[in-house]
This record gives C-alpha cells, sequence and structure tokens, in this order.
C-alpha cells in the first residue's frame, strides 16, 4: 500500500487534495481568482495523474479509489461553500449531496449484503459529474465578472443541467441497481455469474 502511495499519479491525487483547504480559504476570503486558479490547477492535475498513470504504468487499486474521492471532496466541498455565500443556490447543493449520500448508502448494503461487489460508473453519472465541474469555475467567474451577461446566462445553464442530471443519474443508478438484483435473483445456478451492467 505505502509503494502504491508513493506512485507519481497517485502523488498528484494526494496534491489535489491538499489543494482543498486553499481553495475554500479563497472563496470565504473573497478571492475568486485565487480560488479560480487552484480549482484550474487541481483540473489539470485530475487529467495528469490519469495520463500517468497509463503512460507510466502505474495504474494501482488504491488510485482506483483515491482519484474519485479526491474529485468528489473537491467538488462537494466547493458546493457547499458557495451555497454557504449565497453564490450557488441551496436547492442545487442539496440536490448533490443528497444524490451522493443516497449512492454511498445504497453501495454500502449491497457491499455488505455480498449482493453486489462492483459498481460501474454510468454515463449520467459521468455527465453530471462533467455539469458539476463545469458549474464551479463558472460561478467563479461570475464572482471575477458579475457584469458578462453571457457569464451570468451560462452559470443559470450549469444550475440547471447539474439538478437534472443529478436526479436523471440518481435514478438511473437505483433503476441498474433494481435490475441487476431482479436478474441475480431470477436466474438459475445453470445461467453462471451474472456480469454487471
Amino acid at each position: 500500500m505505502i509503494r502504491q502511495l508513493g506512485s507519481v499519479p497517485n502523488l498528484l491525487t494526494l496534491l489535489r487534495l491538499i489543494f482543498v483547504p486553499f481553495a475554500v480559504i479563497a472563496v470565504v476570503q473573497h478571492h475568486y481568482v485565487w480560488a479560480l486558479g487552484i480549482f484550474v490547477i487541481a483540473g489539470v492535475s485530475d487529467g495528469l495523474d490519469g495520463l500517468l498513470a497509463r503512460v507510466l504504468k502505474q495504474k494501482t487499486v488504491l488510485g482506483q479509489y483515491l482519484d474519485p474521492i479526491a474529485d468528489k471532496l473537491l467538488l462537494s466541498t466547493m458546493f457547499l461553500v458557495l451555497s454557504l455565500l449565497h453564490k450557488i443556490p441551496w436547492v442545487v447543493t442539496v440536490l448533490v449531496f443528497s444524490r451522493d449520500i443516497l449512492i454511498v448508502i445504497v453501495c454500502a448494503l449491497l457491499y455488505a449484503t455480498s449482493a453486489m461487489k462492483t459498481f460501474q460508473p454510468s454515463w449520467f453519472g459521468k455527465a453530471n459529474t462533467v455539469a458539476q465541474i463545469v458549474t464551479v469555475p463558472v460561478v467563479l467567474l461570475h464572482e471575477i465578472f458579475p457584469s458578462e451577461h453571457w457569464i451570468g446566462l451560462l452559470r443559470q445553464f450549469g444550475f440547471n443541467a447539474t439538478m437534472a442530471l443529478t436526479v436523471i443519474s440518481g435514478v438511473h443508478y437505483l433503476w441498474r441497481v433494481a435490475f441487476t438484483l431482479h436478474n441475480a435473483a431470477n436466474r438459475t445456478p445453470e445461467d453462471g455469474p451474472e456480469a454487471t451492467p
């Protein structure tokens, strides 16, 4: 585990975790240019660690868990802080957190009961993550350039897209779980193990 932690891609992921408190401090102190810069650097490091993992052939089990945790922690923290400062509507943040908490609870229950061990992300889930990743810097841009009308429109589109994709991806995830469990309950021993959709 220590050897996996010392790989270059995982070190970049850890660096992204270190960025989180600095991004929060920048937002709370209304240093939105700094907050935007930190968020962009974190995004670049996210793409870079994945690229290095493939190029250097340093894909690890730890990295597969650590990378999405770092992404989710940064995004969730930014949504929460920006909502506390009334920059993102609470309805958006509540939906985002509710979906994530619901999925964590369902995954934990399924894993504990051995009903499912593999949880593959869906295209709706990936699209939802992209919408969140785009929304945060647009909100920060709006604070830097409040008079730019097109940024305001883009910010509102980000809110709407995030809410819609949060609901759709959450419902789709629950449907996939129900479909998989239904098939598992109805298959016979001769059918063999069923792949996770």
